[in-house]
């Protein structure tokens, strides 16, 4: 009876292992692409591109921000839905504010799964 109970103990690790696993594959979120262009009142603009192996609901790819070189984030965009079928995307924020003496800021994008990481992007802001 017991190696009967650690035998379906065991079919059951391996039946929910490979979802759990699927899971992970698609793996972090990387910014492959960033505009960023100044505003007339003194903001910017990002459009920036992400890539990432969006799965559903359950993993995708859920916010870029827009951080100082001191860790100060001064944007963030929400990505309120996965994009399975729309690799890589580009969605665009405005009104960031940044102050003068910053030159470069890093883009980097998280997912609901890992969080932060993948590729980051350094920009140099041209004003």
């Amino acid at each position: 009876m017991k190696h009967r109970l650690q035998l379906a103990g065991m079919l059951l690790f391996l039946a929910v292992m490979p979802p759990m696993a699927e899971s992970a594959l698609a793996g972090e979120v990387d910014v492959v692409a960033v505009d960023a262009s100044p505003q007339s009142d003194g903001t910017w603009r990002f459009s920036v591109t992400v890539k990432h192996d969006d799965e559903g609901w359950d993993h995708y790819a859920n916010r870029w921000d827009v951080v100082g070189p001191d860790g100060t984030v001064y944007g963030e965009r929400v990505l309120a839905h996965p994009h399975v079928n729309e690799q890589p995307f580009t969605r665009s924020l405005s009104g960031v504010s940044i102050p003068e003496d910053v030159s470069q800021v890093i883009v980097r994008a998280n997912d609901s799964v890992h969080g932060l990481g993948g590729i980051e992007m350094t920009v140099d802001l041209k004003r």
